[in-house]
């Protein structure tokens, strides 16, 4: 049987080596058109018919048109408003006319009024004020020689003169010495000021007091009060150089520096010093105020 297998002969003496399509294709061909053929008429006949009978004159359908006219649109009237009455432009009010100044007032310069002496009350302030070198008494001075000055006016003649002044422990003067002058009027003026001056109450550390004062002699200032808030505060240490030398003298060391320091923070304000009697005055802080204004130019 394998034999038979392997030569390609089945049991009925059929060789399957001798099979080819091209054998059958005779017979196969016919069949699968056919087949085809009985396929697309199935499918037709599945189909619905699209194809409509013909109308019947009966069955025709009658349309009975008419013409309608659209009604004119209702006109609505607007409402009739009448302009507003026409507001009559209000007459521009004549500018107050101003006089021209008088030539001599236009052109007159700028001046400032002498400030007042120092009143009693301020002597006596004065009088009593020891600290930082007789602050109050030296202020006083000042401000009685400006206030007999007279009034300061632009010009040439205005200026600053500073003096050093020496006044006995009974008030009376002992040496005025002119260290500069910005203008010959004021130091006319100051000179002739301080020569006049009417008899000062006595220093207030009963010694001779010497002290540098400038004056000022301007259109626009009179020199400020100096202020009193800090002056029971010792006086900080004065700057010496340590090489600085003469070149005869001995030489300065570490300790005398440190010496005379010691002796200068003993000499001022201590603390026994009375607060209230360094407080600012109502015209102090006015004056202050009105020197921080003009400094920084406030409010213009």
């Amino acid at each position: 049987m394998v034999s038979e297998l392997a030569s390609g002969v089945d049991i009925a003496g059929f060789d399957w080596r001798l099979d080819s399509p091209w054998r059958r294709l005779p017979i196969t061909l016919p069949g699968a058109v056919l087949v085809g053929l009985l396929g697309l008429w199935a499918g037709a006949s599945l189909m619905p018919d699209q194809a409509r009978p013909p109308l019947d004159s009966s069955d025709k359908l009658s349309l009975d048109a008419q013409l309608i006219e659209p009604s004119p649109p209702e006109i609505v009237e607007k409402p009739h408003r009448e302009p507003p009455p026409r507001q009559e432009e209000p007459e521009p009010k004549p500018e107050p006319t101003r006089e021209p100044l008088p030539v001599e007032i236009a052109n007159l310069p700028a001046s400032l009024e002498a400030p007042s002496a120092p009143s009693a009350e301020e002597w006596r302030l004065a009088a009593g004020y020891t600290l930082k070198n007789s602050k109050r008494y030296r202020n006083a001075w000042g401000q009685q020689v400006r206030s007999q000055m007279g009034t300061a006016v632009a010009g040439p003649d205005q200026g600053l003169v500073r003096f050093r002044i020496t006044i006995r422990p009974n008030g009376s003067l002992a040496e005025v010495k002119e260290l500069w002058s910005t203008s010959a009027k004021a130091s006319e003026l100051a000179r002739k000021a301080i020569e006049t001056m009417p008899p000062l109450p006595p220093t207030p550390t009963g010694k001779p007091l010497v002290f540098e004062k400038t004056i000022s002699f301007l259109p626009y200032e009179t020199g400020w009060p100096p202020s009193y808030k800090n002056d029971c505060l010792p006086d900080p240490p004065a700057f010496r150089n340590p090489f600085a030398w003469d070149g005869s003298s001995a030489p300065p060391t570490a300790r005398t520096q440190a010496t005379v320091d010691e002796a200068a923070s003993e000499d001022g304000p201590t603390a026994e010093c009375d607060p209230t009697s360094t407080a600012s005055t109502i015209e102090e802080e006015e004056h202050e105020l009105q020197r921080q204004i003009e400094r920084n130019r406030w409010g213009r």
